[in-house]
């Protein structure tokens, strides 16, 4: 990448004008910095859910494979995170939420990140089919590569919809976690993958509406910048309302007991209203929080709780049909 002659959007014509990005005066980075390309909060996300595929899972594993399968699930997120962050690390620079990253900060070389991020996805990817099973290891590369090359490089900079086709790349890990117990995916799973993937759009929308100049300046087209306020927020609300449905579907199919339908409706119940407040949303008072940020704010609570749930009622209905 070449910083004279990255591009940012021009407010006034919605055209892209020559960025004033100018790269940093790079110094020896150390390992927090190497730790800060991992991405460590959505890290403990990707972790979570991993884990909670893996305990739904049905039949038993040794505790040491478990423990290196949620290895693995980590440097494999940790690695197509730092790709991210090579790969975008002017775009990086010219956005304030990023702007202290190791790269754009001039913490660290792009090409140590590349060497980092290659090492860990690669590893990772061995050691899950060695270790583990090479079905959940072919999920793993998948999942790598999707963050990394379909999201990072075609999907992001290129179309408002980067969020809702990539949404993909963080809805593998419950999937991974139970290949690794049980060396097939079946329907439980696959409804996981797909409770992830309809929740990202509404959850990182509503954190794209509050921070949409930042992405503006750095030329993603990020749908509150292309598509505008109004129609984003519609469409957090459609897509909160296809999330309820999906959240309700394991029980409703007797994939799961009542232990996860009912506080997972309930809670779906409330991402939908608060939902509904950002997509009919009226002149608010401004010393109140804005719907927007309220429904990021929970976002994040729904989907620990949801698959918290889902791992107590496995435990309690350990015989029932997956």
């Amino acid at each position: 990448m070449n910083a004279d002659t990255v591009t940012s959007t021009d407010h006034g014509t919605g055209q892209l004008a020559p960025s004033d990005y100018i790269a940093p005066d790079y110094i020896a980075a150390d390992w927090r910095d190497f730790y800060a390309l991992t991405k460590p909060g959505v890290l403990k996300l990707v972790i979570f859910t991993g884990i909670c595929g893996l305990l739904a899972a049905p039949g038993s594993i040794h505790p040491v494979i478990a423990f290196t399968a949620i290895l693995c699930i980590a440097l494999g997120a940790g690695g197509s995170a730092a790709l991210n962050q090579w790969y975008e690390g002017e775009i990086d620079g010219r956005m304030k939420r990023t702007s202290r990253r190791p790269i754009p900060a001039g913490r660290m070389q792009p090409q140590s990140a590349l060497h980092f991020g290659i090492g860990l996805s690669a590893l990772s990817v061995f050691i899950m089919g060695v270790g583990v099973n090479w079905l959940s290891a072919g999920i793993l590369a998948v999942a790598i590569f999707y963050y990394a090359v379909i999201y990072t490089i075609w999907l992001k900079p290129n179309t408002p919809q980067n969020i809702v086709i990539g949404g993909g790349a963080g809805a593998f890990p419950p999937v991974i976690g139970w290949a690794a117990v049980t060396g097939d995916v079946t329907l439980l799973p696959i409804l996981l993958f797909a409770l992830i993937f309809i929740w990202t759009p509404p959850h990182f929308w509503a954190l794209a509406m509050f921070v949409k100049s930042d992405y503006a300046k750095a030329g993603i087209p990020m749908m509150p910048v292309v598509a505008g306020e109004k129609s984003t927020r519609r469409q957090i609300f459609w897509y909160s309302v296809v999330l309820l449905a999906v959240a309700a579907a394991p029980p409703l199919l007797g994939l799961t007991g009542w232990i996860y339908g009912v506080p997972a409706i309930m809670l779906s119940l409330i991402f939908l209203g608060l939902a509904a407040k950002v997509g009919f949303r009226q002149e608010s008072d401004p010393k109140k929080m804005k719907p927007e940020k309220q429904l990021f704010a929970f976002s994040i609570v729904y989907l620990f709780a949801v698959f918290a749930v889902l791992v107590a009622d496995r435990l309690v209905y350990a015989g029932a049909p997956a």
